[in-house]
Order: structure tokens, then C-alpha cells, then sequence
């Protein structure tokens, strides 16, 4: 059986394709993303999905899905957005497309009925996986643009906030991410010549340049637009940064920069560790099992600073799988549904 699991963010659309054996193992998976900014492009969501699945489009026997892209701001409302990406993901496949769920895995009619049990769903496949690791765990995936903080207990997901708006107040989403976090949401501040800067709050620079600069990430890592359009090399980062403090490569050498992004890095790092100890407190957990782009140098550096024993995710999976297990958790939640239909 061949699955192909879809995680269709804001910014991102992910594809975990996985060929299954007759034990429901997974015995060949291919990985892919695609830069998709939804509020500008939203009209190319089926072409895109089509373009991810390529090769295997006509062999594959379901489709699983899961969204947070009905939250940009291209949609008057979350329940419009949903309602719009599931008619571009059933008008790009003809087999069984599946929809991941608060309460499991619903069809189109379903979703379209209840968008809202739809809506930011991918922390429910996510799960899926760390609880396979882990009964008793809190699974952090930080992504390009958010980080979920789920506690797994006796097996299954067992998070208070049931939306994104519940979730911000319980510690269970952290809106910061590895790549396209606004670095003045971080600080408002920064230590620099033993002196403190105040910083522009101009979308100026994003954390993808600190962590670039910092030898965090790859060139190729940094897969979303520049804030000024231009490159990603460390000099574009850089300088970027340097903007920051109402500056440029001219005012403010390496040296200084480097600085800079040491400081924003921790800071961002402290952010995270607020959200896992809060859930970590409130639910008696003391394992983090750590996914996404930023598993080792966001969670993982989080749960150190914690002390909390932490397992990052690619014992279970590659290193690429983790950066979309979305996707890959989807795959597998839609494989369950097929066999059980």
C-alpha cells in the first residue's frame, strides 16, 4: 500500500510518501517540500500537491492530510480556509483522502462540516510518532515558524488547549520558529560593546539569519523568502541583522554580529523552555522526545537547560523525515484509517 501524507502550512507544503508491507511496516519512504506561501498562492495548493506526489501519483492508494494554513491571511475566517484547502486537495487526487482530526481521521464532508476539529490539527500526527518512541513524554517539534509542545500520557496525546488559541495559554504552542520567526518578537533588546541596544521592530531580519550565521542551518536549509529579497549567504544574513539595530556592515563588524545572534539565539531558546516547563510542571513529565528542523538546536537545548532527559526523533526516523513528521505521522494515521474502513 502506498500513502502519501500531506502537511499543508502557512508557508510550506510537506509530503511524506510511504509504501507500506502487508504487516503495515514501512518499508520505503520519500520525503519532499515545497515553499508555498498560502496568502499569495493559494490558487497553486492542487498543483503543488501534484507536483509533491509525482512519479507515484497514479499508484497511490490514499491521500491523508492535515492543515495550518487556514490561519493566513488570505481567509476572512479559519473555517473558510479549511474549506478552501480541502476542495483543492479533493479536486488534485480520485483515491480515499482522509483529513487528520481532534477526534481521529474524518473524509472531506466531515472536515467541511466541522473545519474547526480540522483546523491546526498536524500536532495529532505528530504525536503519533512520539508516543511510539515514548508513552510517557512531551514531543516538541519545532518548525520553520511555530514549535508544539504536546504531552503524550499512557500512549496518547493528552494536550489541555484543543485549538491554537487554547494551546497558546496552556504552554503547548510556542509561536517561534527555526526559520521565519521575526528576531524584534524575540528581543527587544540586545547586549553589544557592554552596552544595551534597543532594536528596530521592522520585519528586518528573521531567525533563519541568526541561526545561518551561527552555523545552525544550512544555506539550503533556509527555504523561505529573505525579509529584503536578497541571499542567503552569511554576508546577506549578516547584514540583515545588522538592520536590526538601525545599522549595516559598515557600522558593525562580524565580531559584532556574531554577538548579536548568540544572544537572540538563547533568548529564543528560553522562549521554548518556558512552554515545556510549563507543560512539563503541569503534567509530571520529565522526557522530551524532540522533532522538526530545530529538534537539536531549539528543543534539544531547551530540555538541557530544563534538565529534562531528551531523545530526538531520528531514532525513529531519518533526519529528513523529521523536518516534515507532520507528514510522516499523517501517512501512517491514514494508513490505520484505510485498513479499519
Amino acid at each position: 500500500m502506498k500513502i502519501a501524507g500531506f502537511d499543508i502550512g502557512g508557508a510550506n507544503t510537506d509530503m511524506a510518501l510511504i509504501e507500506f508491507g502487508a504487516d503495515g511496516e514501512m518499508k520505503k519512504v520519500r520525503v519532499d517540500f515545497r515553499y508555498l506561501p498560502m496568502w499569495l498562492k493559494r490558487d497553486e495548493l492542487s498543483e503543488t500537491l501534484i507536483e509533491l506526489a509525482g512519479d507515484d501519483l497514479d499508484d497511490l492508494d490514499g491521500v491523508g492530510v492535515c492543515m495550518t494554513a487556514e490561519l493566513v491571511d488570505a481567509y476572512p475566517s479559519k473555517a473558510e480556509g479549511v474549506i478552501d484547502i480541502v476542495e483543492s486537495v479533493q479536486s488534485a487526487f480520485d483515491v480515499p483522502v482522509a483529513y487528520v482530526s481532534l477526534s481521529g481521521m474524518v473524509d472531506a464532508s466531515e472536515a467541511v462540516r466541522d473545519p474547526m476539529n480540522v483546523a491546526a490539527a498536524n500536532w495529532v500526527a505528530t504525536s503519533q510518532i512520539a508516543s511510539a518512541m515514548s508513552s510517557d513524554c512531551i514531543m516538541v517539534d519545532v518548525g520553520s515558524t511555530t514549535t508544539d509542545i504536546i504531552p503524550v500520557k499512557d500512549g496518547f496525546e493528552a494536550a489541555r488547549g484543543r485549538n491554537d488559541l487554547e494551546r497558546l495559554s496552556t504552554g503547548e504552542l510556542v509561536y517561534t520558529g527555526t526559520l521565519r520567526t521575526n528576531v524584534a518578537t524575540i528581543v527587544d533588546r540586545v547586549p553589544l560593546h557592554d552596552k544595551w541596544f534597543r532594536v528596530s521592530s521592522e520585519l528586518f531580519a528573521i531567525t533563519a539569519d541568526v541561526h545561518r550565521v551561527l552555523g545552525n542551518i544550512r544555506e539550503s536549509d533556509y527555504t523561505c523568502s529573505t525579509p529584503d529579497g536578497s541571499g542567503r549567504s552569511i554576508e546577506d544574513c549578516m547584514l540583515r541583522i545588522a538592520r536590526v539595530l538601525c545599522a549595516d556592515l559598515e557600522l558593525l563588524e562580524p565580531e559584532d554580529l556574531l554577538e548579536v545572534s548568540e544572544y537572540i539565539y538563547h533568548q529564543q531558546i528560553l522562549k521554548i523552555a518556558e512552554g515545556i516547563a510549563e507543560v512539563s510542571e503541569r503534567e509530571n513529565l520529565d522526557e522530551v522526545i524532540a522533532t522538526g528542523l530545530g529538534m537539536n538546536v531549539l528543543a534539544k537545548r531547551a530540555a538541557e537547560i530544563l534538565d529534562l532527559k531528551c531523545r530526538t526523533m531520528d531514532e525513529f526516523l531519518t533526519e529528513d523525515e523529521c523536518v516534515v513528521a507532520p507528514a510522516v505521522g499523517t501517512a501512517l494515521l491514514m494508513e490505520d484509517y484505510l485498513q479499519n474502513r
